[in-house]
């Protein structure tokens, strides 16, 4: 068999592209389209003199802001903070249950709502519980998780003042808005499963801003010149480096907390409206978008994973579809091209302003049919088909994982 990637830069011309010497962008996107936009996007990225060895890309590639979202972007020396984006640490959470969908009630409509109620959401205001979308007051279980994490806050603010987010524990537990979700799933075989999506909120994202900001200002500061402002880096050795590791590091840590939170609040509800259960064989947790240092090529570097989930060998992982489309459990395969990655899921195929131009309720609510969700005008942007083909998606990246379950939702939350 043949290379299952395509390589960009054989159908550009990467100098007039990128304005530079640009290292090779490996593409796992047969089958799937990619827009111009994102590959000069992409072009421009792998004309860092810093990335290391090729760019890695998921079959969910789409433009983004900062840098293309399904990009696996290995760095020497240097990270580019707008790459991370400000959504830091965002990922997937899944738990099998020992329940299957003869437990589940004819109508869902009670544990969504319940479970809307559990978990703030969106701007919503909840009286005596919520305050747009966050916790009116933090429930003792979320102030306990947020123990282990305000030490360090703390510390991370007192040297970056600018940073501090007026409401960061009472974010931690909630879900937020756009493309994060609850779902209430069953897989081949009608076991349930509950499966999330949220990242580090707030704090998160005034982190992300504030250090965007600061690489930008010493790009200035040492008259570098760069194609595109959204890729000004803070190098390694430097105090601005070393403080932006440990916010990031941070942030990916209370996003973690963050779904489990969530998870916690949703078995709550769970156990109030279905029968005795059990955590089921499978448990996931995985960020994808982050930043970690791993060994690769027989070297230590940085990997920035913008819209791309962890898939050495053995590990499971999470790739979702839409709000209408399946969902997969998985496990990597270790393909050391892509950096031992896959897709975080189906990507946009579309922006949220074509979608909301281009699809009606009708076509909405035709597209989640049997499924417990909103069908309001405010959700059209996240309707299934404003994204991509997850089959093609999948299909594309077959040398990357194996498929363990497929879900199919029933009930989802979205913010």
């Amino acid at each position: 068999m043949g290379r299952h990637f395509e390589f960009l830069a054989e159908r550009h011309d990467p100098a007039k592209a990128a304005g530079g010497n640009v290292r090779p962008v490996k593409m796992w996107t047969r089958g799937v389209p990619v827009e111009e936009q994102a590959r000069q996007q992409l072009l421009a990225t792998a004309s860092m003199p810093f990335i290391f060895k090729h760019l890695a890309v998921m079959p969910d590639v789409h433009y983004g802001i900062g840098s293309t979202v399904g990009s696996v972007i290995p760095t020497k020396g240097a990270i580019i903070p707008a790459a991370v984006g400000v959504d830091i640490g965002c990922g997937m959470m899944a738990w099998q249950l020992t329940l299957s969908a003869k437990d589940l009630p004819d109508s869902l409509a009670g544990i969504r709502s319940d479970i809307e109620r559990a978990v703030p959401h969106g701007f919503i205001t909840t009286p005596g519980r919520a305050l747009k979308g966050g916790w009116e007051t933090a429930p003792a279980s979320v102030s306990s998780r947020w123990r282990r994490l305000g030490e360090r806050y703390d510390a991370i603010v007192e040297k970056h003042p600018k940073i501090a987010h007026k409401r960061a524990v009472q974010q931690l537990g909630s879900l937020g808005t756009g493309n994060h979700f609850i779902e209430l799933c069953l897989d081949e075989k009608d076991n349930v499963w509950i499966m999330l999506h949220s990242g580090s909120r707030g704090p998160g994202n005034q982190i992300g801003q504030y250090f965007i900001e600061l690489a930008r200002e010493d790009m200035r500061a040492h008259f570098i010149n760069l194609p595109d402002k959204d890729l000004a880096y803070l190098v390694e050795g430097t105090s601005h480096f070393d403080d932006y590791y440990e916010a990031l590091s941070w942030a990916q840590d209370y996003a973690w907390e963050n779904r489990q939170a969530m998870m916690d609040a949703v078995l709550r509800v769970l156990r109030d409206h279905l029968p005795a259960f059990q955590i089921g064989e499978q448990a996931v947790n995985c960020h994808h978008n982050y930043v970690a240092r791993e060994t690769h090529f027989g070297e230590e570097i940085l990997v920035t994973r913008k819209g791309a989930v962890r898939a050495a060998e053995g590990v499971m992982g999470i790739i979702p579809g839409s709000m209408g489309a399946r969902s997969f459990i998985v496990r990597g395969k270790g393909n050391a091209e892509s950096f031992c990655s896959c897709s975080h899921g189906a990507g946009r195929a579309m922006s949220r302003t074509q979608a909301k131009k281009l699809f009606t309720l009708e076509d909405h609510a035709r597209d989640t049919a049997g499924i417990e969700c909103r069908k309001d005008a405010d959700v059209i942007d996240e309707t299934p088909k404003a994204y991509k083909d997850i089959d093609a998606v999948m299909a594309a990246q077959a040398d990357l994982v194996e498929i363990v379950h497929t879900l199919r939702q029933v009930v989802c939350v979205k913010g």
